[in-house]
């Protein structure tokens, strides 16, 4: 499995973009792809430790623990490194 995390707080509006490129971008891939790839949804107001480090760049997306993008998510990029990423554990 692939693990996108996405790192937000309540009330940011860049999260909810963010968060609706990601449901866009899994919507589009390929059925098989989709499947390997697990969503998690944490924020830095639940967790002292994010806080520290991701305050000031949400929201954060990070593919298998590495970062992918902060502040904004592009579709194209995105549905491109999840596909690599994918890929790469077949």
């Amino acid at each position: 499995m692939t693990t996108l995390t996405l790192i937000g707080k309540p009330d940011c509006h860049l999260c909810d973009v963010a968060h609706g490129v990601v449901d866009h971008v899994l919507a589009d891939l390929p059925e098989r792809a989709a499947a390997q790839v697990e969503v998690v949804e944490a924020s830095i107001a639940d967790d002292p430790a994010l806080y520290e480090l991701w305050w000031e760049k949400i929201p954060v997306v990070l593919i298998d623990g590495r970062l992918h993008a902060h502040w904004r998510v592009g579709a194209d990029r995105l549905h491109d490194a999840l596909l690599d990423a994918v890929a790469a554990k077949r």
